[in-house]
């Protein structure tokens, strides 16, 4: 199989010999809040297109792109370009907010990009270097321009780790946070799916904000991401995503869409709320803005411009570098039609993938959007839950809703509830994987689905590689029966999946 070749990789002068040294020294320096470099013990030295090559000599196909920060892959040759122009250029390479023409031609780039509603009325606010940053911008922003303190966020959700991100997110109490929830079909909180899940969870939310008794004040904002990445790959359904906008518009609630992991391309549109045609309010942006470097800002409707100058700052939101990165990196997107690629070639693959619920028991659902997929794990032996383990909550309300639906694809007959998840038969998975030549992702709400972030520039032939390996990993987990207890919370989820131990054996070649 003809893949991307990398040179053989030459340790730095001076640099220890051996990745297990490194790996060791990793592990006695750093703290214990380290997460990719538990279960991806690896020491990547060189990086082209799809694929690593470790310290080992080991090569590996990568559908982490960090984390969806690559979206044109490692080392792309217009981004390296970009980069060696401002370097040789001789221009600053931090100059706060100062304007610049490299900072310029990015926010024209962006602003082309933008959904037209928003664009022709656009502010943009540059933050610290990460998407949590940008975060906490926009909810200082809605709470400035609207007076209120309040915000509505999604169970499942993930916006950063900061003290505000953290409010906002699924795994994190705040009494000024107003939960609500997020429709999907596998897991449903209604025990519906489908339509009328989506309609419950819309009039779940109208009832909270009208009910004078609800508990719940005027917020200063809705937070929701058109896809949860984090939460398990949960595409937010068309339909529910424009009632949200409806509800938000009619009762003056500023919507943010977080678009950090789902944005430039990533869903098959440029931008993760072109699917559902809403405009929101402002929007949340990093990870592939940056070309690859640290970079994230707001964008948002003028009128909400209620700051005064220095209420929002931050020393490193002129990275001259990042900028020039991704402005190279918007403009290849667009010029090159790498969104629409994104969802031709992501369908395809979710058609490779979708068999693998009727020939694993351990696979109970596969979904996605665009070049952002997911396979939920379960444990085929456990008992069957009321969605969460609720008791009998879910199975009124889908009385209420007089909905037998069936399971997402299914097309007729009773629902089938959900299966308890497996986080130490995924981490399996994502080992398997591994010592496949493949590197893979774990999310959801307790760390069961495996997850696929390949950049758009993967060619046929590599997604074709990635599924096989996918494919025979699954299989190989599958056959050791793994079986352990459904974790009750995420956190608890999260402390009990063992980062696992690669396999012995000669992996693939990338």
């Amino acid at each position: 199989m003809a893949l991307t070749q990398l040179p053989s990789p030459v340790p730095p002068t001076g640099a220890p010999a051996g990745h297990e040294g490194i790996l060791r020294r990793q592990s006695a320096r750093e703290s214990a809040a380290r997460t990719y470099a538990r279960s991806l013990p690896i020491v990547p030295v060189r990086a082209r297109g799809l694929t690593i090559e470790g310290a080992d000599g080991r090569r590996y196909l990568d559908c982490l792109s960090g984390a969806g920060t690559l979206a044109l892959g490692h080392n792309h040759p217009v981004v390296l370009e970009a980069i060696r122009s401002v370097l040789d250029s001789g221009a600053p390479l931090h100059v706060l907010d100062l304007a610049t023409p490299v900072k310029d031609d990015f926010t024209s780039e962006l602003f082309a990009t933008l959904p037209r509603g928003l664009a022709e009325s656009a502010r943009i606010q540059f933050c610290g270097p990460a998407g949590t940053d940008a975060v906490e911008a926009a909810l200082k922003l809605v709470r400035t321009a609207t007076g209120r303190e309040g915000l509505l966020a999604f169970t499942g959700a993930y916006h950063g780790m900061t003290s505000g991100a953290l409010a906002v997110s699924g795994g994190a109490p705040n009494v000024r946070v107003t939960r609500l929830p997020f429709p999907q079909d596998y897991r449903c909180p209604f025990a519906t799916g489908g339509e009328a899940g989506e309609g419950l969870a819309a009039r779940w939310t109208e009832s909270l904000l009208d009910d004078p008794n609800s508990g719940v004040p005027a917020p200063a904002g809705m937070i929701v991401e058109p896809v949860q990445g984090e939460g398990g790959v949960l595409p937010a359904p068309d339909g529910w995503l424009r009632r949200m906008r409806e509800i938000t518009a009619a009762r003056g609630i500023p919507l943010i869409a977080d678009e950090v992991q789902t944005g430039v391309g990533r869903t098959g549109a440029f931008w993760a709320v072109e699917h559902s045609g809403i405009v929101p309010d402002v929007m949340v942006l990093s990870k592939a803005i940056g070309g690859s470097l640290p970079l994230a800002v707001i964008v948002y409707r003028d009128e909400l411009d209620a700051w005064r100058p220095g209420d929002h700052a931050g020393t490193f939101r002129g990275n001259q570098l990042a900028m020039a990165a991704g402005t190279a990196t918007l403009k290849y997107v667009r010029e090159n039609a790498l969104a629409e690629r994104a969802a031709a070639l992501g369908e395809r693959m979710l058609d490779r993938l979708r068999p693998l619920t009727a020939e694993h028991d351990c696979v109970a659902e596969v979904r996605g959007r665009g070049l952002m997929l997911g396979v939920e794990i379960v444990d085929p032996e456990g008992p069957a839950q009321d969605t969460y383990g609720s008791g009998s909550a879910g199975s009124v309300a889908a009385e209420a809703a007089g909905s037998g639906c069936g399971a997402p694809d299914s097309g007729a007959g009773p629902r089938t509830e959900p299966l308890p998840a497996a986080p130490a038969l995924a981490a399996a998975v994502q080992q398997e994987c591994l010592s496949r030549g493949l590197i893979v992702e774990l999310g959801g709400r307790h760390a069961s689905v495996v997850r696929l972030l390949p950049p758009l520039t993967i060619t046929d032939e590599q997604a074709e590689a990635v599924l096989d390996r996918l494919a025979e990993a699954i299989a190989a987990a599958s056959r050791t029966g793994r079986r352990i207890p459904t974790p009750r919370t995420p956190k608890e989820a999260g402390a009990a999946t063992p980062a696992g131990t690669p396999s012995t054996r000669a992996p693939h070649t990338a």
